[in-house]
């Protein structure tokens, strides 16, 4: 069989792009996703829950050998000791990140999409994303021309009723700190604090795959769903691209479409260009890759939203009781740094009121602050070796931009203000800077050991205060106190930069532009450029990391082009 298209990855892009272009009866398409299957009925328990911190840290969904360099590698001086090594959770499993991401379904500000016109995506401003990010969603709180009431996706909110008690805690120390109350994050874009929208319905998760693969879009005779299913290379008539050769169960098929839609994510979509021959030349010809199209922007100027946190240990009746609901994050807060020429909004501060699924993590709270508008982007990925098999070599070369820097410092001393204020001295205490080590995802595992570990260490930190303070600076902190970098403009320098790590935002490594434009990879449509056949629809083709979480602007995405797909575009 031929088919009409073949989407290789099944994750927010590919599930949208599988539903939209099936809908067509004569329009044969093949699903192709290297993790398991999450059919209905059957969904994994870890995925399905509320709270996400399980299926994050399950190993069973990810890419588990993918470590990333998040410190800035610096190519002037090869001898120099090169940053460590993260592992950087990417999501191996129907639905992709949707499938084990915070649910936090937020859309980015006006300015980012009237930029991506700026760089060359015409047709992409906010006016014309609208729709579609309205197409994706049934909002279940509000209406108005902001809000899609018929998606795929349903979002909803934990409004301040149902707010734990440190949650509320945080929301009057942002109202005492001047912010206004938003009710409706994805209303107006403008400053204040919010409950954070989410992509749940009745305390589940809906991921992409829930939403857009159901079981009557599953029973469509013309879409094929291929789970267990890695793709090991593109295949190719000279310039044009034919099909995909894979690993399906552990055996080797070929697959033959009239196009092939890479929707793998910003770091594994470029990976497959360069294996095919489609990249900067000179990368290639390092590998002895023959050069099918001199694209020199594949893989580069790779972005994430930088990010740092705040943590503090919340006294007994503050915590979370999972009463009335499993969500962690329920209140967020958007605020301008003030720094000239950056829009309004620019850093972005989500509040955790627990830290993991194990008992410490209930015990301890986190501001997650990263930078909205970040200006450093010259992250990039590159192949290791032509082996499919082989992850790629990743450097997202955060804090590029010393702006980056200076507003995450800023900010630390901002959140700290607030984390001394009175609401939250009356249900917090300890506050420290944390890091996102690879201690904490050892302990964040979820296995006998960890709980009963952790069990252990939380009956200790209930203890006396003194007790509790020595265990935080010694086990807890990793090389910076509150204290030293409240006191130390170096310290604080020197704890952003080590601390520093993406949210799990890579983007806009394949980035759509003008046909003029050297670094664009693909049209606004995501057909790629110098070869027939493919295309790329995912983030990796922002222009720009947007002022939001990326899941729900790559649905966007999706939803766009299927519909330029549809109308022969």
């Amino acid at each position: 069989m031929v088919y009409d298209t073949i989407i290789v990855g099944g994750g927010s892009a590919g599930s949208v792009l599988a539903h939209r272009l099936s809908a067509r009866s004569a329009h044969r398409v093949l699903l192709c996703e290297a993790g398991q299957d999450t059919p209905p009925g059957k969904v994994p328990p870890e995925i399905l829950d509320s709270y996400p911190g399980t299926a994050y840290f399950d190993p069973r969904f990810h890419w588990t050998e993918l470590k990333v360099h998040t410190q800035v590698v610096s190519h002037n001086a090869p001898d120099s000791d090169r940053p460590p090594l993260r592992k950087y959770e990417q999501a191996r499993v129907l639905g992709g990140g949707s499938s084990i991401n915070g649910q936090l379904a937020n859309r980015g500000a006006p300015t980012d999409y009237a930029e991506w016109v700026a760089r060359g995506a015409e047709g992409w401003g906010w006016d014309d994303v609208l729709p579609y990010f309205r197409k994706v969603e049934r909002d279940l709180d509000f209406d108005g021309p902001f809000h899609g009431k018929e998606g795929r996706i349903p979002v909803r909110r934990i409004m301040p009723e149902h707010w734990d008690g440190h949650a509320r805690a945080v929301g009057e120390a942002f109202r005492r700190a001047g912010y206004r109350f938003l009710p409706d994050q994805n209303g107006h874009f403008e400053d204040g604090y919010f409950p954070i929208t989410i992509s749940n319905a009745e305390e589940q998760r809906v991921s992409a795959a829930i939403g857009y693969l159901d079981a009557e879009t599953r029973r469509r005779e013309n879409l094929t769903i291929s789970t267990d299913t890695q793709v090991m290379a593109l295949l190719f008539e000279g310039t044009r691209c034919i099909g995909v050769r894979a690993l399906v169960g552990g055996r080797e098929q070929e697959f033959r479409g009239n196009e092939v839609i890479l929707s793998c994510g910003a770091i594994h979509s470029p990976a497959h260009l360069l294996r095919a021959g489609i990249g900067p030349a000179g990368h290639l010809r390092d590998l002895g890759i023959p050069v099918r199209a001199h694209l020199p922007g594949v893989g580069q100027r790779l972005m994430d939203h930088p990010s740092i946190s705040l943590s503090s240990f919340i006294r007994r009746g503050a915590r979370m009781t999972g009463r009335t609901t499993r969500r962690h994050i329920q209140v967020g807060l958007r605020y301008s740094s003030g720094l000239e020429g950056a829009p309004r909004g620019d850093m972005f501060v989500a509040v955790a009121s627990k830290s993991a699924w194990h008992a410490v993590g209930e015990q301890i709270a986190s501001f997650i602050l990263f930078v909205n508008k970040t200006y450093s982007e010259t992250g990039q990925v590159r192949l290791a070796s032509p082996d499919w098999r082989a992850e790629p070599v990743v450097e997202f070369n955060l804090l590029s931009d010393r702006r980056d820097l200076e507003r995450l410092m800023g900010g630390f001393r901002h959140l700290a203000a607030i984390q001394l204020s009175d609401p939250l001295r009356a249900v917090t205490s300890d506050p420290f800077p944390a890091s996102y080590s690879d201690r904490v995802r050892r302990i964040g595992v979820v296995n006998t050991r960890n709980r009963i570990l952790t069990r252990l260490i939380a009956g200790l930190l209930d203890g006396p205060a003194a007790l509790r303070a020595w265990l935080i600076n010694r086990y807890v902190v990793e090389g910076f106190t509150f204290e030293q970098v409240m006191r130390d403009d170096e310290a604080l320098e020197a704890f952003v930069r080590k601390a520093a790590i993406g949210v799990w935002h890579a983007s806009c490594s394949c980035r759509m532009g003008r046909e003029d434009d050297p670094m664009a990879v693909v049209d606004t449509a995501g057909r790629v450029r110098g070869v027939e056949g493919l295309r790329v629809v995912d983030a990796s083709i922002f222009p720009v990391v947007p002022c939001a979480n990326t899941n729900f602007p790559t649905l966007m995405t999706a939803e766009k082009i299927a519909d330029a797909i549809l109308a022969g575009g």
